[in-house]
């Protein structure tokens, strides 16, 4: 029987495709819950040739935007997406984030970009994300959405998988499942928990922090289940900023982190920002997930020119006020 089409590489809608984007503008979803390591691995992406002309846009829970000046520097161009998680109060943003990032790199006034990075907060479901692809003719006709990859930690992702609920959402919705901090904790238990949830996502292991690039670009197996019933945020969680206009002593701030820890750890969701350090010239970025304190690093310099000490915490029961208390207590002393 003769075919209907003209040659093996055209089809009832046009011809095909190695890629199913054409010539639309590729956009990779990054998720995973609090401290997994996102922002980590999304900024060796852009320093890699294969990241080169990725345009992003970070959407952080919290007052003070940590993730985006950690970021900036990478990326040819960075959007804060205000306070929030986008499953909640920026879907319209990000609709009109991404129109206007179209527009401006028509006139110019932004370097031209080949794919767009959306780093979603730690506490959001990723699904109203895919959904508003998929709605959106405006955005679908200029977008198309490759690839969902969610970032898991080895230390503390299946303890999270049982208590959260946007957890298991952002594990569920996955094409590609990253996990991290495989160098500190075993993943065995974590791998079969994703494979549960997920059992046609890709699973793959960071190395001491890095994954092929990749991981990044190219689309995975796995089916996205948009029906998945939107999640609320879990009871208890807030969000707050610590600033301090001084420069700081270092005991002060370790000392009053190991109390908050020791007493508190399991509800240290994620403590990240930059401290003005007494003795310092650049910025210590300092980073906690629940009971894990990371190293602490100095940056040469301030990525953002704002050289006051803020601290993001994202905790489950633990309030502003007993904190700020306990850091006035410890500065006291000292």
């Amino acid at each position: 029987m003769n075919s209907p089409f003209p040659s093996p590489t055209t089809g009832p809608f046009g011809r095909k495709l190695k890629r199913a984007r054409g010539a639309k503008v590729p956009v990779t979803v990054l998720t995973g819950f609090l401290g997994a390591g996102k922002t980590t691995l999304l900024k060796r992406f852009l320093e890699t040739p294969e990241g080169a002309g990725t345009a992003v846009v970070i959407n952080e829970f919290g007052e003070a935007g940590i993730d985006d000046a950690l970021v900036r520097g990478s990326a040819d161009e960075t959007v804060l997406i205000g306070n929030g998680c986008l499953c909640c109060i920026a879907r319209t943003d990000l609709q009109e984030t991404l129109r206007g990032l179209l527009v401006e790199r028509e006139r110019g006034e932004l370097p031209d970009f080949k794919r767009i990075v959306i780093e979603t907060s730690g506490l959001a479901d990723p699904s109203p994300i895919l959904q508003t692809f998929s709605t959106d003719r405006a955005l679908g006709d200029a977008f198309y959405l490759e690839l969902v990859l969610t970032v898991a930690d080895a230390a503390t992702g299946f303890k999270t998988l049982e208590w959260s609920a946007e957890a298991r959402k952002q594990a569920i919705l996955a094409d590609r499942v990253i996990v991290t901090k495989t160098d500190i904790a075993n993943a065995e238990a974590l791998r079969a928990r994703l494979r549960g949830l997920n059992a046609s996502a890709e699973i793959i292991e960071a190395v001491n922090g890095v994954v092929d690039p990749i991981c990044f670009t190219e689309p995975g197996d796995g089916q996205r289940n948009l029906f998945v019933a939107e999640a609320e945020h879990s009871d208890g969680i807030s969000s707050f900023t610590l600033t301090f206009d001084a420069p700081m002593l270092w005991t002060v701030w370790l000392r009053a982190m190991d109390t908050l820890m020791a007493m508190r750890g399991p509800d240290l969701l994620r403590v990240k920002g930059f401290l003005n350090v007494d003795g310092c010239t650049g910025p210590i970025v300092v980073q906690f997930v629940q009971h894990l304190a990371h190293p602490p690093v100095e940056l040469q310099t301030w990525p953002d020119g704002n050289t006051q000490s803020r601290v993001v915490f994202i905790t489950r029961g633990v309030s502003e006020r007993a904190v700020k208390d306990l850091f006035a207590a410890v500065g006291a002393l000292a």
